[in-house]
């Protein structure tokens, strides 16, 4: 019984969760919400740390320095037209993006989606612990294994799941108390 793969698509649902938190506004400047928004560089969508610098100079600030004055604009309207909720500000060599302080209401708001995330998550690892036991009860079924050895692939597959979930609760635990205490 091969305990990789099953591994690896629990570790695949983690990073993606790893890779949404880091997208969830939570006032502070993070450059990592740029990651999706793409500009039409000659043709081609790029990000935008592929054609300029992205800086944080201050805990509610970003930044954007492109490398060729001419992408400005396309920077702009990029970020307008993208749903992370921030007018950019041209001052004709950089953009700069001011993250406003989050009001009681919207931090209530971010948690309930985090941990939503969060639930989606767990399912997505408890999905993968069903795969990786009917794969052993097949196995199971044909031969393959026999019964002491089902039960210790089960034992072995919940063991792998309670640590994801265990992982799962540790970065949504991180990430509230990142939004409630700014």
């Amino acid at each position: 019984m091969d305990y990789n793969i099953i591994k690896e698509k629990m570790n695949k649902s983690i990073d993606n969760l790893r890779e949404k938190f880091s997208e969830v506004r939570a006032g502070r400047a993070n450059p990592a919400i740029l990651n999706k928004v793409k500009i039409d560089y000659y043709g081609t969508p790029t990000p935008i740390n592929q054609v300029a610098g992205v800086s944080v100079p201050e805990a509610r600030m970003i930044v954007i320095q492109p490398w060729d004055i001419s992408v400005l604009k396309e920077i702009e309207k990029a970020i307008l037209a993208s749903d992370i909720g921030i007018n950019p500000n041209n001052d004709g060599k950089v953009i700069r993006l001011t993250f406003p302080e989050l009001t009681e209401e919207r931090r209530k708001e971010l948690v309930k989606d985090i941990k939503k995330m969060a639930e989606e998550c767990k399912v997505a690892v408890r999905n993968s612990r069903r795969d990786g036991i009917d794969l052993a009860k097949k196995s199971q079924k044909d031969g393959e294994m026999t019964e002491d050895e089902l039960k210790q692939a089960e034992n072995k597959i919940q063991e792998m799941t309670d640590k994801s979930i265990e992982e799962i609760d540790k970065i949504l635990e991180n990430k509230e108390s990142e939004i409630l205490s700014i």
